[in-house]
């Protein structure tokens, strides 16, 4: 499987979830050039790499299936752009998957789904809070920019789950809402749209778990 564009779904991770998109960008181009891809540079001054990301991940957050398009000048085979790329990656990011896309393709993320493990002691009132959330018609939060405006994020929130860990962490492992005393883990599965979407931050602060994050 050969092209001159590829998509790639990436793993990013432990200290790695502490690096700026600026400062990830930077490294993937140390990377390639490393991995002797011969890829295409934008135009101007101060050229770099034609490469995309479909979606910025907050900092301080892993993200498992990130995904990135990049270009090249030549048509190379896909499998061997990503272990070429894998090989020089730092500890915590990893290329998971690849495929060749049209050259005028560009990913458009459709939704994100957040997960936060919850202690055995917090899996009770957060399933109560998540249920009331869902139950409401319209869920309203603060934004501040680009102007500060009151926001009702109902329309992107698609779900919100509560599922047990699995046996070596602590829980059932089944798909079933833990039970009080089981450690469990938060989901919330978003929509991103073009005119917007709900933030993570602001769900997390509504079901009362921001001091997790602090933590």
């Amino acid at each position: 499987m050969t092209g001159d564009k590829f998509r790639f779904r990436f793993r990013k991770a432990g200290d790695l979830r502490l690096l700026s998109h600026l400062d990830l960008a930077r490294c993937l181009e140390r990377m390639l050039r490393r991995a002797a891809i011969p890829f295409k540079s934008s135009a101007g001054f101060h050229p770099a790499p034609r490469m995309i990301f479909a979606q910025s991940m907050p900092l301080g957050v892993d993200g498992l299936r990130e995904v990135l398009e990049l270009e090249t000048t030549a048509p190379l085979d896909a499998e061997d752009v990503r272990d070429r790329l894998n090989r020089q990656a730092p500890r915590g990011l990893a290329f998971t998957e690849v495929r060749v896309v049209p050259m005028k393709a560009s990913a458009v993320p459709r939704r994100m789904v957040y997960a936060l493990p919850l202690p055995a002691d917090r899996v009770e009132a957060v399933a109560r809070r998540a249920a009331e959330l869902l139950a409401q018609e319209k869920v309203w939060v603060d934004r501040i920019k680009p102007r500060p405006r009151k926001l009702d994020i109902r329309q992107y929130l698609r779900g919100i789950s509560l599922v047990p860990l699995s046996p070596e962490e602590g829980g059932t492992g089944k798909d079933t809402l833990p039970l009080p005393q089981e450690r469990g883990e938060l989901q919330i599965d978003i929509w991103v749209t073009g005119s917007g979407t709900a933030r993570a931050d602001e769900l997390l602060a509504l079901l009362g778990v921001t001091d997790l994050l602090d933590a």
